[in-house]
Formats: structure tokens, sequence, C-alpha cells
């Protein structure tokens, strides 16, 4: 057993940060609780997301102790039951600060432009004003209560910041306290010096201190800063509209069907087994089968596919979905937080309170940013004093340097980038589990790809039709009539391919295990099987067994067809390549990924898929846990991504530096999985290492942003570049800063992740480096014991499937590679195994080993 990748993570709401300080400060707490194994604060999501075994109570406790609140989002619910999981809520998610800081804004703003219009309008600039305001001191006690006045109305900055300060643990409000109280208390200390001044009759010392109030400095700086922190707060809430749009498709109600009436009631009453009804135009209320009725549904909110899926009796349909034209019957099957809506929502919420990386850079300038900024400021104003400036001067440069500082751009850089890319992501039917993972995928250089169902459809299909001397639709409508009477998956392909044609009604229908099928039509005998079964009736001519051996040099299975005494034609049968996998294959190539096939299968057939796919190296005969060793082996090259159906494939997933299960469709909780795709597009997998690739320039942007500001605008604080910045320049910049950073990830939502227009071939591994791996690969294959099998009777794939299964099954054998074409099971033994044992396991599902070598 394989152990899975998604650990379970349970998520808190955090209140009371404000930086990227705050977030360091929580996260250093919570990590110190016993049992806690990791934990990741989202200062985007003011969430927390811990894992382990901790006591709830002790995280909210380890929280608490370090100045903040946390309150667990939610419990589990019983299985079973309805309604939208309380993580799923859209409440949590809603701008609850934005109405705050504009209703602050409100009254603070009229305020501040009273005082600015008097401080500096008439002070510095004659602006007319009553007579009273000619005195200096009048002046200044005026622009003192209303400093106060807009200082109370902010009074947030004053309260969180000194409160951190007193915890040890200083934040962005910190700064802004300190440089806002800084110039309140400077300046008062001048108003004071001026009352005096005035009380001894020495004017021009009044008029001097009177050019040192800061009064507006100390409202200034809390406004501006509140102005960027509503901007920021905007910006912030839109990165979340993707995970918001997903948590509106929840229906609120359902209709169920009680005693043959229609009731409608709350989602949260829907039980499993329930039977509920949708009309057109409706969305569907919880996942279900559909029992009654036929209709298409729209299905791009989860998969991104805007074509609307037919749905008929038996098929499956999801919350969240819109029935677009006829009325239906279902049974639930998956309710609450078991749909695949509400397992979208949580992983892509989840993703959002997990940390990237390329956050640790981040987080570990922000554990230090505040109380080297305080200190900085502090060496400002001693610098300018010991340089002989006047104590105004100094004063007026440390509190720029405090208030100019932004640890916020720091802390949201990655964390904005992350959430948008996870909705962009979402819409588009990709789903990061963490944000571990979409960072991951971006740097992945080396890509192994499961053939069936990956590369391939995963179902065979009818892919030649070669009549002989007859009619195309002849030669289907014969063979169909004969393997109508068969279960076998082959004969499925040929009866659907022969839809539509009229079929005769034949009898004395015979299968012969291993060999083909049998039966009379108006007295004529029809035959239908593998070349080697009509050859041993002697209906084979050389050119037509020419033409045989051809297709199966192609990878096809061909089926030859006999009525009386003569061939009729040759149907060749095949899991064919997917429409996108050869496109998806070069736009890999083009990004300067490698490509690497990985299958059970034979070598001819595994060599013709590579062939028609593009990839770059293949390695057949493959089993799950020799997928995982390739992997191992792949990645001494560099990152690996693996990419499978998350079951046959866990193993490989799992151990790959990127495991992504495609096709995933309604199961997106695939634990070995770091990457769901929802479609089983292989240009879905392109998407998502164009979109991390994309998310990461966006973060790197970011970063270099937040550091680029602080190492320029600081220095120019300190007045180290000639300027004498007034603080309240410097709480502008600081204001702007943070809202750049989030209207810069926002540019994500305008990337197309399927677009290769803007691809960029990044280093490639050397295809030497990736030929002496698989060269090493096929070597060891060769050096293992083996034994190979003349296995008689074989016809197809899945054929060759049962034989490997019945052979892996014998105690000693590693590995069997089974080939119907050449008509041999070769062995690979990890001990002695005797040919009887090996020659009965095949026999007993019907086919006739003709000998061991």
């Amino acid at each position: 057993m394989y152990p899975a990748k998604e650990k379970t993570l349970e998520q808190y709401q955090v209140t009371g940060m404000s930086c990227a300080a705050c977030s360091s400060r929580v996260e250093k707490a919570v990590s110190g609780v016993p049992g806690v194994t990791a934990c990741s604060v989202s200062l985007l999501t003011n969430s927390l997301g811990v894992e382990g075994t901790a006591d709830p109570a002790a995280i909210i406790r380890a929280v608490e102790a370090a100045g903040y609140g946390a309150a667990l989002k939610g419990a589990k619910q019983n299985a079973g039951a309805g309604g939208s999981p309380s993580w799923a809520d859209s409440d949590a998610l809603k701008d609850h600060e934005t109405p705050k800081l504009k209703r602050r804004l409100l009254f603070s703003v009229p305020i501040l432009l009273v005082l600015m219009y008097f401080s500096m309008g008439h002070g510095m600039w004659g602006w007319p004003a009553p007579a009273a305001f000619h005195n200096h001191v009048f002046l200044g006690l005026f622009e003192l209560l209303l400093a106060v006045l807009v200082m109370i109305i902010n009074g947030k900055f004053f309260t969180s910041g000194f409160g951190s300060l007193v915890h040890g643990a200083p934040n962005m409000d910190t700064l802004v306290a300190l440089g806002s109280g800084a110039s309140f208390v400077y300046s008062l200390a001048e108003l004071f010096l001026m009352i005096l001044a005035q009380g001894e009759g020495q004017h021009e010392t009044v008029m001097r201190y009177g050019m040192n109030l800061y009064f507006e400095s100390a409202a200034m700086i809390p406004t501006l800063i509140t102005i960027g922190k509503m901007l920021e707060a905007m910006s912030k809430g839109r990165t979340t509209d993707a995970l918001k749009d997903l948590m509106r498709l929840a229906p609120k109600t359902a209709v169920l069907l009680r005693d043959g009436a229609e009731t409608e009631v709350g989602i949260e009453d829907v039980r499993t087994g329930d039977v509920f009804v949708v009309r057109p135009g409706e969305q569907i209320p919880v996942d279900g089968i559909i029992q009654k009725g036929i209709t298409a549904v729209n299905e791009s909110a989860l998969t991104g596919e805007s074509i609307p899926a037919d749905k008929a009796e038996g098929d499956p349909v999801s919350a969240g979905t819109m029935n677009q034209q006829g009325y239906i019957e279902c049974r639930a099957t998956r309710v609450g937080e078991d749909t695949t809506l509400a397992q979208i929502i949580r992983t892509v919420s989840d993703a959002a309170a997990t940390k990237a990386p390329l956050a640790r850079i981040a987080d570990k300038v922000s554990g230090v940013f505040v109380p080297t900024v305080i200190g900085l400021a502090l060496l400002t104003m001693l610098g300018w004093l010991i340089a002989g400036r006047p104590f105004s001067f100094a004063v007026a440069r440390g509190i720029s340097v405090l208030v100019i500082s932004c640890p916020c751009a720091l802390g949201l850089a990655t964390p904005v980038a992350i959430m948008v890319g996870s909705g962009v992501g979402a819409r588009n039917g990709v789903l990061y589990k963490t944000a571990a993972a979409l960072e991951g995928a971006g740097r992945t250089r080396i890509i192994a790809l499961d053939k069936t169902g990956t590369v391939t459809e995963g179902q065979p299909v009818v892919t030649d039709v070669v009549p002989l001397g007859r009619e195309r639709n002849d030669l289907l409508s014969i063979a169909a009539s004969l393997e109508r009477g068969s279960e076998h998956p082959l004969a499925k392909a040929v009866t659907a391919a022969a839809e539509g044609l009229p079929l005769a009604e034949i009898r004395d229908f015979e299968a012969l295990p291993g060999h083909g099928l049998r039966a009379v039509l108006d007295g004529e005998e029809l035959l239908g099987g593998s070349l080697s079964f009509l050859r041993s009736r002697g209906l084979v001519r050389g050119d037509v067994e020419a033409r045989a051996n051809a297709l199966a040099e192609e990878g096809k299975t061909p089926l030859l067809f006999s009525r009386g005494k003569a061939l009729v034609g040759i149907i060749a049968v095949a899991d064919p390549i997917k429409a996108d996998s050869a496109q998806a294959i070069r736009e890999l190539q083009g990004m300067g990924i490698r490509t690497v096939m990985l299958t059970g299968d034979n070598a001819r057939t595994a060599q013709s898929i590579s062939r028609q796919a593009g990839v770059d190296q293949v390695i057949a005969g493959v089993l799950p846990e020799g997928k995982a060793e390739v992997i191992r082996r792949l990645k001494t090259l560099g990152k690996v991504a693996m990419v499978g159906d998350g079951i046959n494939d866990a193993p490989a997933l799992t151990l790959a530096d990127s495991g992504i299960a495609i096709g995933a469709g309604t199961d997106v909780a695939i634990d070995s999985a770091d990457i769901v795709v929802m479609k089983s597009r292989l240009t879905d997998v392109t998407a998502a290492i164009r979109l991390s690739r994309a998310t990461i320039r966006n973060i790197h942007q970011n970063l270099f942003w937040a550091f680029f500001y602080n190492a320029i605008c600081i220095p120019l604080a300190m007045g180290l570049y000639g300027v004498a910045m007034k603080p309240m320049y410097g709480a502008a910049a600081m204001a702007l800063s943070s809202f750049f950073v989030c209207m810069n990830a926002l540019r994500l939502n305008l990337v197309d992740p399927h677009d290769p227009k803007h691809d960029r071939k990044e280093k490639t591994v050397p295809a030497s480096a990736l030929l002496e791996i698989v060269a090493g690969e096929t070597k060891k294959e060769e050096i293992t014991m083996t034994k190979t099998l003349k296995v008689e009777g074989m016809m197809c794939q899945h054929c060759e499937a049962r034989v490997k299964k019945a052979l892996e099954a014998i105690p000693g054998v590693e590995s069997a590679v089974a080939d119907h074409s050449a008509g041999t099971a070769v062995v690979n033994l990890s001990a002695p195994v005797d040919d009887q044992t090996l020659r009965a396991a095949v026999e007993a599902q019907d086919y006739k080993v003709l000998g061991v070598e």
C-alpha cells in the first residue's frame, strides 16, 4: 500500500493579522504546539491550515497567546448528511474589511482636508482664513484637535500596533502607530514650546516652532494607509472571485420525490438515496445517478468544457451543473461535503491555506522586517543628529522610514498569486491540491506518461476495415452479426462500428476460448478470430497474412472473418491515441520538457503508439511497481511529473515530484495525486504546467517589487539620496505598494492556460542522459531470469492482460509481458518457478501453452 500524498488539513479563521509579520508570528506560535506536524498561515484569506494530531483548543490558545484570535472553520459532517460544509460558506470569503475601511475614510477624509487647508494652504501658501487662525498657537491647537479626531477614527492602527509591540511581535500597524504617534508627540512638544514662547512675547520663536508642527502628518499617515488598506482589501477580494463563484454554484434547495409527490426541501435535508427531480434550466442540487429521463447538462463550471454533455438513464450528474433540456429524476449518491462541487471547493480552499516554497524567502524576511525598520529609523535619527542637522529634520527622516516600509507587499506576494492561479485552474478543470503543487508543476523537466487512458483512449475501436471481394458495409454487417453474441471487448468495438447497419440472424453460435467465434448463416459457416485461428482452417492466403502482419506491426489487433470457404475481410481493432495527445506532447516539448511513456504492454504496441504520439522515449512491459522505480531513476535528471489515472499508477504518482491524475471526472479526491485534471484531455496537463509557470513568474515579479520597493524607498526616506521626503509622501508610497502586488496578481486572470503562444523553452534534459536511463531499464530487464511461453489463442490486448494477470499472480514471478501477435508470454522471475506451474496458470484462462523456453 502506498501512502497518499494528501494529508488531513484542519483550517482555522484567524483575526487581528495585518501584515506578513503577523502571519509569521502566528505560524511560529502554532508550530510549537505538540502534535502539529506542519502549519501555514494565509494573510490573503486570514486562514490557518494545520496538519497533525494537535487538539484544536491548544492551537486556538497558542494563537490567542500570540495576540490574535482564532476559531475552527468547521467539523466534518455526518456521512450521508446534506448541506454545505462550513468551510464552503462563501461568507468566510466575503469582503468584511472594505465597508469598515470606507466608513473610516468617510469620516477621516473631510477632517483631514480641513486640517490640510489650514496647516498647509493657510500656513504655507497664505490661503484665506478667519483672523483667529493668524495666531500660530490657535492654529496649532486647532490642528491638534483635528489630528486627534482622525487618529481616534483610525484607532485600530494604534491598538493593534502598540498591542503587538507589547507582545514582542511588532507588525505593520506598529510602524504606522509609531510613525503617526511620533509625529503627534513631536508636534505636541513643539506646541507647548510655542505656548511658552508666546507667553514670554517671543513672537519669532513662536513662528519658528510653528513651522515644525507635523499634526497634518500624524493625521495623514493613518488616513493614507487606510486608503491603501481599502484598495488592498478590494483587490484581495477579487483574487478569491473564482472560489466565490464556485461556492455560489451550490444550490440552496432541492425538489425531492416522496410518495409520488414533489417536495421542496433545504439542501441540508437531502440524504444519500433520496430521489430528486430537476427541470430544464435548474441547477442539479447534489451528485446523483439519472433514473428517468434524457437531457444535456452544462458542466462547464466544474470541468471547463463548454459543450453540454448528453445524459441518459444510468449516467452520473454533479451538484452545481445546469440541466439544459429535459426533465430528469435522479437518485442522490453524494451529498454535503462529499459532492464533486464541494470537493473542488475544498481543494481550492486548501491550496490557498497552504504555503508555496517560494514564500519561505518572504517569511524569513518578514520575521525580522519590522524590528529592523524600527532600528533603521532610530539609526537615521541618530545619524542626522550626529551630522549636525536640526532635531526636527532628524525626526522627520525617522518617521518617513517608519511609514514608507511595507512588509505587507512581502507577505502578499505569494498568496495572492497562488489564490488567483488556483482559481483560474479550477475554472479550466485543473485542481492544484496545495500551493507547493501549483509551484512545483512549473518546474517539471520530465513527464512520464501512462499509456492506456492517458495517451490512448483506453477503449478499443475499429481502425481499419479491409474487405476482400465485398463492400465495406457488408464486411461490417457480417462481422457484427457474429460478434454481437460475444462479451469480449473487441467484439463490442466491432458491433459499435456497425451501428445502424442491418444485422443477420445467425444460429449455432459458439465461442471457442482463446481462438475465435463460429456460427452458421444461411447454411454457411461463419468464422471470426485471430490470424492463427483462420490460418489453422486453411483460409489465409499469403497476401492476406502479410496485410494482417502489417496491421499488427502498427500495434493493432487484426481480426479475420470468413463465410463458407472464403475470407470476407480483415477488421483491425486498437486502442487509438487521443485526438489531442500528439499536440499535447509537441507543446510539452516546446516548453523544454522531455516525455517518457510507460506501459505494461509489449514493445511492438508501445513503439507504435510512441511513434504516433511523438514521445521522446518509451519503456514497455513495466508493472506499477516498476513504474515507480523508473520515476526514481528519472528524478536524478530533474523534476519529474507522472501522469496517470490515479489508480493503477498510484505508486508512481506518489513518488513523482508532481503526480497528475487525468480524467478524474467526478472523483477529484484522488489521494495519490498532487494535481487533478477533471477531463481526460492530455492538453489539460500542458495547461496545468503552463498556468503553473505563469504563476511562478507572477510570484517572482511580486517578490521583486516587494524587495525593490523597500530597497529603494527606505534609503530614500532616510535621506541618503539627498531628498528630504515628507512623512506623508512615505505613507502614500506604502499605501500603494500592496495594492500594486494585488493588481499584478490579478493579471493571472488574463492567462489562457491552453494557449501555447507565449510558451518559452526552458533548459532541456539532455537526450543522451534520458536515453541512458531508458537503456538502463531495458538492460535490467534483460539480465533478469526469464522464461518464454509459446501461447496459442491470444487475440488482443485484453487476452494479453488476462495471461499477464494470471502469470503475475504466481509467487516468484516478478513481471510478465504477453504479446498476442507473437503468441508469446515472457516471464521475469525473481525466484525459480517450474514450467508446469506457469503452464497451468495460462491454461486455466482457456489458452493453450505450446511450449516453455
